[in-house]
């Protein structure tokens, strides 16, 4: 079992196999508009830009668990992130990271034989997705996306 054996939901409400990702690395981040590390997006869309055509993908994760910093409607969600940080990345419907209701993509990253266990700690937690699937690095919300640490990561990833 990898990333490629989930699916997601796209922002508009389509399915998307997380397969349709095979051969490319990928950066999954569950994301907030009302929140602190909101800024990030701006980051995150300069990573996409930089290396979306050397194979690398972003998916974005809108998650309303932490201080009720994503409550708006995916609609809302989707406008917010064009108008203010022009995110062309994929976006998803909302998703919970924790709890019960935790969307199984995230059992399967944050679970007790995971990689990298433990629940999701706050808005931006990031992981590296490698062309086949496993998840190779997960990186604290504090860290920038154009942290050095990431670019080498995702650069790696890529070679």
């Amino acid at each position: 079992m990898n990333v490629h054996d989930f699916k997601t939901q796209t922002i508009t409400g389509q399915d998307k196999p997380l397969r349709d990702f095979a051969g490319k690395a990928l950066l999954i981040v569950n994301v907030a508009s009302k929140c602190g590390l909101t800024p990030q997006y701006k980051g995150l869309e300069s990573l996409y830009k930089k290396y979306k055509d050397k194979g690398f993908e972003i998916i974005g994760m809108p998650c309303n668990q932490f201080a009720g910093q994503e409550p708006g409607t995916e609609a809302e969600i989707q406008q917010f992130c064009s108008m203010n940080y022009d995110v062309t990345f994929p976006l998803t419907t909302k998703i919970e990271v924790n709890g019960s209701g935790k969307h199984p993509l995230y059992a399967y990253l944050t679970g007790k034989d995971a990689g990298f266990p433990g629940d999701i700690t706050w808005n931006f937690e990031k992981f590296l997705v490698g062309k086949d699937g496993s998840v190779l690095k997960r990186f604290s919300p504090r860290v920038v996306p154009e942290d050095p640490e990431i670019v080498k990561a995702i650069e790696s990833a890529l070679a």
